[in-house]
């Protein structure tokens, strides 16, 4: 049974391609949107098929997902065929407005789906109602990688299938999807051949002393993905995929140098976060969930923090940055508890919210931030009597 609507997107690129369509890439800026953007745009090459643009938002001015800034730098090549790539699945103001400017959306994502689906053209997902697909634990990543083999019909060649697959293998190791079953599989398979990569960014790392001598390649890959999650946006795009992307030696040298000094700063950073949310929670160790937030926290590292602390605490955990009038945050919740169904129940205060069951975010008006915290607790109030 394949994933639905799979081979329909086959179907609507190839007619892009036959008819010369612009076909735009819209990533989310973490690995495995990068990654997902990378495996897509390589696959288009090998059909003769070009794009027009590529475009990853910042998640610091835009937030997650597609956002009204992208939309608008991306409007003068409407009309097009805009593909979002791990993400959407909660924009359906986004995509009204994508359509307003001109443009067919197509959502390949894996995030949870919400009470409704985004009146997107082509929705792929696996969690979307009447997918029979049997295994939901795919990243983005793994989807668009079977996309690609729709779209090439032969059976890749070994080098295209082990180039792919290492971004596929460190993608999903980096989104924390379950090492299971085709992940096991595409994981094994392409951490392989990564010492071997012909990809000069990912051997830009190999040559690095901190990361070759690591012990073993799941080591080696821990600290490529800890660089490859530290790149910010330059320009539309983003210093992962220029590095991801480069056929210059030197370029990915300095680029993967570069990553791994952000790296080790935004690791120091989450320390200094994390210590200040552990003081504040140590004043109310009897509350069921931690809900800490600043405008100082930048919203790229609420998630590694919110990681961090729900681990620690084992408790749900939302952290926030304070904005102006709005706030945007990251919700880590332990096992067997679900980050999306619990803001579910109080999404009348949300903006936006959605992602996995153990890694989601939210957005909300800063005049409604008292209410949520508020419906949240009641919420694990009423689940205790």
């Amino acid at each position: 049974m394949e994933i639905k609507n799979l081979k329909k997107t086959a179907q609507r690129i190839l007619k892009a391609i036959r008819n010369k369509e612009k076909i735009i890439l819209y990533g989310d800026a973490d690995l495995d949107g990068v990654a997902s953007v990378i495996i897509l745009k390589e696959t288009l090459k090998n059909l003769n098929g070009a794009v027009a643009a590529i475009y990853f938002p910042d998640r610091e001015k835009e937030g997650y997902g597609i956002s009204e800034i992208g939309l608008n730098f991306l409007k003068e090549f409407a009309p097009a065929l805009l593909i979002a790539l791990d993400c959407g699945i909660g924009n359906f103001k986004e995509v009204k407005l994508a359509k307003k400017l001109g443009f067919e959306v197509v959502i390949i994502d894996h995030h949870q789906i919400l009470d409704k689906l985004p009146e997107a053209e082509i929705i792929v997902d696996p969690h979307q109602k009447g997918d029979k697909y049997s295994f939901k634990g795919l990243a983005t990543v793994g989807i668009v990688f079977k996309l690609s083999e729709l779209l090439l019909k032969k059976p890749l060649t070994e080098n295209l299938r082990k180039n792919f697959l290492e971004l596929v293998a460190l993608a999903t190791i980096a989104d924390m999807m379950p090492p299971e079953d085709e992940n096991k599989v595409m994981i094994e398979e392409g951490l392989s051949s990564l010492e071997n990569s012909w990809r000069p960014g990912l051997r830009a790392f190999l040559k690095i002393d901190e990361v070759k001598n690591q012990i073993s390649i799941r080591q080696i890959s821990q600290k490529i993905i800890s660089a490859l999650s530290a790149g910010g946006k330059k320009d539309h795009l983003n210093q992962t995929f220029l590095l991801l992307t480069t056929g210059s030696n030197q370029e990915a040298e300095i680029l993967a140098k570069d990553l791994l000094e952000k790296s080790y700063q935004k690791h120091l950073r989450i320390r200094e976060i994390t210590d200040e949310v552990e003081e504040k929670v140590l004043k109310k160790l009897e509350e069921p969930i931690i809900f800490e937030g600043s405008s100082n926290w930048p919203l790229v590292l609420v998630g590694p923090v919110a990681s961090r602390i729900c681990h620690i605490y084992k408790k749900p955990t939302f952290v926030f940055k304070k904005g102006e009038k709005e706030s945007r945050g990251a919700v880590r919740t332990p096992p067997g508890q679900n980050a999306v169904e619990i803001m579910k129940n109080c999404s009348k205060f949300l903006v936006t919210y959605g992602g996995h069951p153990q890694a989601s975010g939210f957005s909300l008006k800063n005049e409604n931030l008292a209410k949520f915290r508020e419906c949240l607790l009641n919420q694990f109030k009423t689940q205790a009597n």
